[in-house]
C-alpha cells in the first residue's frame, strides 16, 4: 500500500516537472525569439508592467484592508462569548482573528491583483500620454486627456471605489457583530473608536463618490442618448448639471459624516445621505428624461443642432476625413477615342483587366510547378521598369508542407529539408496573351524575368503560409527547388533564426515543440539555427499585439529582394463626439507601416507620423521600437500603399459624413452607399480598387485608390473618392461630386445595360450552351478628363477546366456598350470608331456560305434535310464571327439560325 500511494506520488512528481520543465522552456524560447529578432522590450514590457501593476494593486489592496480589519478586530476578544450560540470556538482570540484577516486580505489581494493587471497598457499610456492636439467642444480638454488620462481615472476609480466598500462593509459588520455599534431610531450608537473608524470609511466612500461623479460628467462626451453619439441637449442642460449637485452632495455628504463625530448632526448627516439617494434618482434619472420628452424631441432639431455638429466635426477629424479636398466633377462625356489613346494612354495601359480571383486560379494551375507550392493570394501594386511604370499583380510562391505526399511528410523532410518557398509570380494586369492568359513578367523556377524585374534572392523563409518551424545550417540537405529530374539544393545564408548551441537549448525546443528529434537527430550541429513565429501575421502581432492590422500583407519585389509591407492602425473607442463603427472604434490611424524580410525574417516598424497622439504614447512605453518612414529604403518606399482597410472605413463614414450642414444631416436627406456591381453572375458591391491614372486637373498620372458612391437605394452614381498613393501627396483624400442635375450611370446601371445589349447577351447565352462558364469580373469605373469609362473583363472556364481564360473586354462610354477581344477594341467600339482590326475580323469566311446564299433543294423530304444543313452552317457561322470578335456578324448569324429553325419547326407539324 505503501508502496502504492509513493509511486502515484512519484508519478504527480514527475507529471507537475515536465509541464512546468515545458513552460519555463516555452519562456526561455520566447527571451531568445524576441531578442534575436531584436524586440526584447516588446516581450519584457507588457510582463513587467503586468507584474508591478499587479503588486502595486494587491498591496494597496492587502495594507489597507488588513489594517482597517486589524483595528476592528480588537473588539473581538472581549465579547467572545457572542460566538457560543454560533458554535465558534471561544479561544477564536485576537490572535487567531489576525490570522483570518490575513488570510481574507491576501485573498482579496491577490484576487485585486490578478485583474488589475491586464489594465497594464492603460497605466503604461496615461505614464508616457500625449497631447492631442484637438480640444473636445464641451469642456475644452485636450484630446489627448480622454485618449490616456480618463481611462486610468475610471481604472483608479474602480479600483479605490471596490476597496473602499468591501472594506467599510467587512469592519461594520465585525462591529455590528460585537455590539461595538448599534443603530437606534436614526442614532447610531456604540464605542467611540468603531463609531470614528467607520465613519471615516463612509466618509472616504462619498468623497470618492464626489469624484466618480466628475469623472461621469466627462464621460458625457461619449452619451449615445442623442440623435447623434455624444453629449446631447439634455446632457448639457439636465444631465450635467445634475451631475455637478450630486457631486456637491456627496462632498457635503462625507464632511457632515466626519462632523458628526464631534457635533451632533444626525439629522444633518442623514438628510445630507437622504438627499445624495433620492437625487441621484431624480436628478439623475427622472429630471433628464422629462427635459428629452417636453423640451428635446418637439424641438429636436433647433435643440440638437449644436450637438450635431460637434459630432460631424469630431467624427471626421477621428477617421481622418478633415482635411479632405472637395471638388465638383462636372460629366461631359465629351471625351474623343484619339484623345484618350494620346493624353491617357498611361491610363489606358494600367487597367485592370486581371481581377484576383480567376487570376489566382490561373497561377495556380500554371505557376505552382509543383505540388508542395502554393499561392496564398494574389496582391496589386504598382513597379517602374525602364521609366515605365506598370500596375501588376503577383504572389509568392510559397511551400506547403501539408501538400507532400503522406509517405513524404517525415520530421526531417518537413523540418529540416523543405524549410523555405521559392520565387514569385508577376503579371501585367492589363495584358493578355492570344490564348486568354495572363502575360507573366516573372515566372517559373527558377525565376525568369523581364528587364528590370531580376529576382536574386527568391527563397521565402517567412510569409503567409509558414506556419511549422525549420532547422537550418545543419548536416541534411536543404532542398531549393525542383531542378528537371533532379532537385537543387542550397544552404541558408541569412541572419534569421535561434542558435542551438547548447544542449539546454535543444532541450527547452524539445519540449517547446514536443519533439524529442532536437536531442536525437545527429544532423543538428552547435551552428544549426532554429527558425519559429516565421508566419507574418504572427510574427507581427507577437511582437505588437497592441497594434489592429490590416486583413492582408501584400509583396514587395525590391532590389531583386522579396519582402512583405503590412499595414498596420492605432485605435480607440475614446475619442470624444466622435461617432463608433461598427467594429466599436471611433478613431484610427494608419500610423505604421510594417515591412519583414521574406528571406532573414527581420521585422521594421516604420512611422509615416511620428507625433500621432497613440504612437508617440506608445514609443514612450516601448522605446526604440518604432523608425521614421523617412529611414524607409526607396525601393521599399516606392511601394508604399494607402491601405484598403482604413480607405473602406473612411468611405463607409463618409457616405453619412460628407453632410456637413446640421440640419442636412438630421433630415437624412443625402446618404450614399456602395454601389453594386454583378460579379460571377452574383450581386456585391463595388470593392475599393487601385488605378495608375491622371486625376482631373493634374499633369501626371498616378497611383490611387478609388470608390464610387450612389444615393442610399439608388444605383445611379453620385461621387467618387480618391486617395492618393505617390509622394510627396502620399494619404491625401479626394472627393469628386457629380452634378445633382444630370444622370451619371452607376455600376449597376451598365451591368443592367450590359444584360439588355442583344450582341453581349447572345454571345453569353451561347457560351454557356456550349459548355463553358461566363465568369463577368469586376466593373472598373475609371474618370478620365471629364468623363467617365466603365471597363469589364469577361473569362470564360471549360466545364472541366480549372484554368479561366479572358476572352472579351466590355466597355462603355455615354449611352454606348460595346464587346471585343481586346481593351482598345472594346473602348473604339463604344466610342463609335471601328479599328482596322475590327473590319477584318468582321470581314466574312469564304469558305463557310453565309446563311443567305443557300439554295434549299425541291421537295419536301430535301428541303427539311437542307434546312438542318443551313441551321449547322449558320451556327458554325455564328461562332466563328464570336470568335473573330464580328459581333454584328455574329448578331445577323444568330438571327438566320433562329429563321431556320422556325422554318424547321413549321416543316414538322
Amino acid at each position: 500500500m505503501i508502496r502504492r500511494y509513493l509511486g502515484l506520488i512519484a508519478a504527480a512528481v514527475i507529471v507537475v516537472l515536465i509541464t512546468s520543465f515545458r513552460a519555463v522552456a516555452t519562456l526561455f524560447t520566447d527571451v531568445l525569439w524576441f531578442r534575436e529578432i531584436g524586440y526584447l522590450q516588446a516581450f519584457w514590457v507588457p510582463i513587467a508592467s503586468r507584474a508591478v501593476l499587479g503588486v502595486t494593486v494587491a498591496a494597496v489592496f492587502f495594507a489597507f484592508s488588513y489594517a482597517n480589519l486589524r483595528l476592528a478586530g480588537r473588539s473581538l476578544g472581549r465579547f467572545s462569548s457572542l460566538f457560543q450560540p454560533l458554535s465558534i470556538p471561544v479561544q477564536l482570540t485576537e490572535r487567531r482573528a489576525r490570522f483570518v484577516f490575513l488570510l481574507v486580505s491576501a485573498v482579496l489581494a491577490v484576487l485585486a491583483g490578478l485583474g488589475s493587471s491586464s489594465y497594464w497598457m492603460v497605466v503604461q499610456q496615461f505614464l508616457h500620454r500625449a497631447s492631442g492636439g484637438a480640444r473636445d467642444p464641451l469642456f475644452g480638454l485636450n484630446v489627448g486627456f480622454y485618449l490616456f488620462s480618463l481611462p486610468f481615472y475610471r481604472f483608479a476609480y474602480s479600483i479605490l471605489m471596490t476597496l473602499i466598500v468591501l472594506t467599510t462593509v467587512s469592519v461594520a459588520a465585525i462591529y455590528v457583530l460585537t455590539r461595538s455599534l448599534a443603530l437606534r431610531g436614526t442614532r447610531v450608537i456604540g464605542t467611540s473608536f468603531a463609531k470614528h473608524h467607520v465613519a471615516g470609511l463612509i466618509a472616504l466612500g462619498f468623497l470618492l463618490k464626489a469624484w466618480g461623479y466628475r469623472l461621469a460628467a466627462l464621460g458625457l462626451v461619449y452619451s449615445p442618448r442623442g440623435v447623434v453619439f455624444g453629449a446631447s441637449y439634455t446632457d448639457v442642460h439636465a444631465q450635467l448639471p445634475a451631475l455637478r449637485i450630486l457631486s456637491v452632495i456627496a462632498l457635503v455628504a462625507g464632511i457632515l459624516v466626519l462632523a458628526d463625530l464631534f457635533v451632533r448632526a444626525e439629522k444633518l448627516t442623514l438628510g445630507a445621505v437622504g438627499a445624495l439617494i433620492v437625487g441621484s434618482f431624480l436628478l439623475g434619472t427622472v429630471y433628464p428624461a422629462a427635459v428629452q420628452k417636453l423640451s428635446v424631441e418637439p424641438n429636436e432639431l433647433s435643440r440638437e443642432r449644436p450637438y450635431i455638429k460637434y459630432n460631424i466635426e469630431a467624427t471626421r477629424e477621428a477617421f481622418g476625413l478633415s482635411g479632405l479636398e472637395v471638388r465638383p466633377f462636372d460629366v461631359r462625356n465629351d471625351l474623343t477615342f484619339d484623345r484618350l489613346m494620346t493624353a491617357h494612354q498611361d491610363t489606358i495601359d494600367n487597367i485592370r483587366l486581371w481581377d484576383w480571383r480567376p487570376l489566382m486560379q490561373t497561377y495556380k494551375q500554371l505557376q505552382e510547378i509543383r505540388v508542395y507550392y502554393d499561392f496564398n493570394d494574389i496582391d496589386v501594386d504598382r513597379y517602374s521598369a525602364e521609366g515605365v511604370t506598370r500596375q501588376v499583380a503577383l504572389s509568392a510562391r510559397e511551400l506547403s508542407v501539408a501538400e507532400l505526399p503522406e509517405q513524404a511528410r517525415t520530421w526531417v523532410n518537413q523540418h529540416l529539408m523543405y524549410t523555405h518557398g521559392y520565387g514569385l509570380a508577376m503579371n501585367d494586369v492589363s495584358e493578355v496573351s492570344a490564348e486568354g492568359l495572363p502575360r507573366f513578367m516573372i515566372r517559373d523556377i527558377p525565376p525568369r524575368s523581364d528587364p528590370g524585374f531580376e529576382v536574386v534572392r527568391p527563397e521565402v523563409y517567412y510569409g503567409e503560409r509558414t506556419d511549422t518551424y525549420v532547422v537550418v545550417d545543419t548536416s541534411a540537405r536543404e532542398f531549393d527547388y525542383p531542378k528537371g529530374e533532379a532537385n537543387a539544393y542550397t544552404h541558408y545564408e541569412g541572419r534569421g533564426g535561434v542558435s542551438l548551441s547548447s544542449f539546454w537549448r535543444k532541450a527547452a525546443f524539445a519540449a517547446r515543440f514536443g519533439s524529442l528529434k532536437f536531442l536525437m537527430s545527429t544532423d543538428m550541429t552547435r551552428d544549426s539555427r532554429v527558425l519559429y513565429i516565421r508566419n507574418v501575421h504572427d510574427r507581427v502581432r507577437t511582437i505588437a499585439p497592441f497594434l489592429l492590422c490590416d486583413r492582408d500583407p501584400y509583396l514587395v519585389l525590391a532590389d531583386g529582394r522579396l519582402f512583405w509591407m503590412w499595414d498596420a492602425y492605432t485605435v480607440s473607442s475614446l475619442y470624444p463626439f466622435s461617432q463608433p463603427i461598427e467594429e466599436g472604434i471611433n478613431y484610427i490611424r494608419n500610423s505604421v507601416k510594417v515591412v519583414v524580410d521574406a528571406y532573414n525574417g527581420d521585422v521594421t516598424f516604420y512611422t509615416p507620423d511620428p507625433d500621432e497622439p497613440i504612437l508617440k504614447s506608445l514609443s514612450g512605453v516601448f522605446p526604440g521600437m518604432f523608425t521614421p518612414l523617412d529611414e524607409m529604403p526607396a525601393a521599399l518606399r516606392a511601394h508604399v500603399r494607402y491601405p484598403e482597410d482604413l480607405f473602406t472605413i473612411q468611405a463607409r463614414v463618409l457616405s453619412t459624413y460628407h453632410m456637413v450642414d446640421p440640419d442636412t444631416f438630421y433630415n437624412r436627406e443625402d446618404f450614399w452607399s456602395f454601389p453594386v456591381e454583378i460579379y460571377g453572375g452574383e450581386r456585391q458591391n463595388v470593392q475599393p480598387y487601385y488605378v495608375f491614372m491622371r486625376t482631373p486637373g493634374d499633369e501626371d498620372a498616378e497611383y490611387l485608390l478609388i470608390l464610387p458612391f450612389t444615393p442610399s437605394g439608388k444605383d445611379n452614381m453620385i461621387a467618387w473618392l480618391a486617395a492618393r498613393n505617390d509622394f510627396p501627396r502620399y494619404g491625401q483624400l479626394v472627393l469628386y461630386t457629380f452634378p445633382k442635375d444630370r444622370l451619371v450611370y452607376g455600376p449597376m446601371q451598365v451591368e443592367s445595360r450590359i444584360d439588355q445589349n442583344p450582341a453581349i447577351s447572345q454571345a453569353l447565352t451561347l457560351w454557356s450552351q456550349r459548355g463553358s462558364r461566363v465568369v463577368r469580373g469586376n466593373l472598373l469605373v475609371i474618370p478620365v478628363e471629364r468623363s467617365i469609362l466603365y471597363v469589364e473583363p469577361l473569362y470564360l472556364l471549360a466545364e472541366r477546366s480549372e484554368l479561366p481564360e479572358l476572352k472579351r473586354v466590355i466597355a462603355a462610354f455615354g449611352n454606348a456598350v460595346a464587346m471585343d477581344t481586346t481593351l482598345e477594341g472594346a473602348l473604339a467600339a463604344a466610342f463609335g470608331v471601328a479599328p482596322e482590326a475590327r473590319q477584318e475580323a468582321a470581314a466574312p469566311d469564304e469558305t463557310v456560305p453565309a446563311p443567305s446564299q443557300a439554295v434549299p433543294q425541291e421537295g419536301p423530304a430535301a428541303t427539311v434535310r437542307d434546312l438542318a444543313g443551313e441551321a449547322l452552317r449558320a451556327y458554325e457561322d455564328a461562332s466563328k464571327r464570336l470568335r473573330e470578335g464580328d459581333f454584328a456578324g455574329f448578331g445577323e448569324s444568330l438571327a438566320e439560325l433562329g429563321r431556320l429553325l422556325r422554318d424547321l419547326e413549321e416543316r414538322a407539324k
